[in-house]
């Protein structure tokens, strides 16, 4: 009972680590989101998130500046979401095949490349990052400003892209062709919609949230690069678009879902619970499973998802 009690009282403390958890989830899953309604998936999305946090990582730490980190994490993103492309969009492999290769080139890649720059110090290196910006006035309200408006520019930005998001997709005509393109690829053709260009800027577009959620992840989530630092938020980040039914609204909410489940798991290892840490650090993808068993047998995906394409 005591337990409960502490978990309660620092319940701003847990929401604010849940906003926190969530900032690269809702990124790297927003960018999903618009590949997929193309009818792309990319399960390399966890290897942009690898590279995105090393170069990110790298940048900041040759600059001093975590802004051209940001901006290096992106651009890695996007060269390999545009190999990605060119692989399946242009070749027609497939998708799924393609995107295990991704995560393998980005594990050894990045490792490589860390031990190369670095070599093998068996410490980590510290980098300059984000600084926290509390909101003018929000910031100081009682229990929600330190848990709501006290975050780092990304965390804004990634709540900021939701509703953008949403706009483009079912208020554009762009984001309306793109839809057409991931449910009837060849009906978007016979109307003049480029299924390939399409397809191919939803995954630059991706590159780039991918490539910052990686960034985040070593410039505002920690202060450094740790070899397979992604641990598996990419695959966490696809659960969350099937979580959320491929809309940015249902996407904040699976984020923040497994935001908390990831905050809980650090809140219950900091307390001391007598569960087994094994079973608490299970949480996070123990949810994923049970969120993708209850959510596949009520929701149907983009038609034309994971297929490949050839113009006639």
């Amino acid at each position: 009972m005591d337990f409960l009690f502490t978990l309660l009282a620092n319940s701003d403390a847990l929401l604010h680590s849940t906003l926190v958890a969530a900032t690269p989830l809702l990124l790297a899953a927003l960018g999903e989101t618009l590949v997929e309604r193309a009818g792309v998936i990319n399960i390399g999305l966890e290897g942009i998130l690898l590279v995105g946090a090393f170069a990110g990582m790298v940048g900041s730490y040759f600059t001093g500046s975590p802004v051209f980190g940001l901006l290096l994490g992106g651009l890695s993103g996007v060269l390999l979401s545009l190999l990605f492309a060119w692989l399946t969009v242009g070749l027609g492999a497939d998708q799924v095949v393609v995107g295990i290769s991704s995560n393998l080139l980005a594990a050894g890649l990045t490792g490589v490349l860390y031990r190369g720059l670095f070599g093998v110090t068996g410490q980590a290196l510290i980098v300059t990052t984000f600084p926290t910006l509390s909101l003018p006035l929000l910031g100081s309200v009682p229990f929600l400003g330190p848990a709501l408006f006290q975050h780092t520019v990304l965390v804004y930005l990634s709540l900021l892209l939701v509703p953008v998001v949403g706009f483009f997709l079912f208020r554009t005509r762009a984001g309306l062709q793109l839809q057409a393109v991931g449910e009837h690829p060849q009906a978007a053709e016979t109307l003049g919609i480029s299924v390939a260009w399409m397809r191919s800027m939803a995954l630059l577009v991706e590159g780039i949230l991918g490539g910052m959620a990686g960034s985040y992840l070593s410039l505002a989530y920690s202060n450094t690069f740790i070899e397979g630092m992604s641990a598996g938020r990419g695959f966490i980040a696809l659960a969350i678009v099937i979580f959320g039914r491929w809309r940015p609204v249902g996407v904040l909410g699976g984020a923040l879902f497994f935001g908390a489940a990831t905050a809980l798991q650090f809140r219950l290892q900091a307390l001391g619970s007598a569960i087994p840490y094994q079973f608490i650090l299970m949480l996070p993808y123990g949810l994923t499973l049970l969120a993708l068993a209850s959510a596949s047998t009520r929701i149907s995906p983009p038609s034309a998802l994971g297929q490949a394409y050839k113009r006639e």
